[in-house]
């Protein structure tokens, strides 16, 4: 049997936010808080309003990639006169899958889900593991990225 593709719903919410958990631990989060309430909320809300949306791959019925697109919208700009931006995140492949493209998979359609929700761009934070992905996907640096924390 092979890799399935499935849209993220509210049956496979607790598996979905464990594994962005598991995630961010991976990618060198330190925090000792419990985030789970807080994404349980945020994904309830934006499903809910249709602005995220993941798709997620199944090795039977287990759940062994993920992804995520949020959609924001800023004034437009020459870059995007839309204005609509999807924000990538999520992005996560067991240990025991990656390199056989679900990865790939899952971002081609979460792309496609900005695409048809009319983004003029996506962006991504990415990991040092996803910068070969994304690069071959076509994404480019913004060197003029920059963050106040509040």
């Amino acid at each position: 049997m092979g890799i399935e593709y499935r849209r993220l719903s509210k049956e496979y919410l607790e598996t979905f936010i464990q594994m962005r958990i598991t995630q961010l631990r991976e990618e060198g989060a330190k925090e000792e808080i419990d985030l789970a309430p807080a994404l349980r909320d945020y994904y309830d809300r934006h499903m809910a309003d249709g602005t995220f949306v993941s798709w997620l791959a199944f090795d039977g019925e287990k759940i062994i990639g993920t992804s995520g697109m949020s959609f924001v919208e800023k004034p437009p700009y020459f870059g995007c006169p839309s204005g609509k931006l999807g924000l990538l995140s999520s992005m996560y492949t067991d240990p025991e899958y990656r390199r056989r493209g679900i990865a790939k998979e899952l971002l081609d359609r979460v792309v496609k889900e900005a695409r048809n929700y009319g983004c003029g761009t996506v962006q991504i934070t990415a990991s040092d593991m996803g910068v070969k992905l994304y690069a071959a996907y076509g994404f480019i640096h913004n060197g003029n990225f920059m963050q106040y924390k509040l």
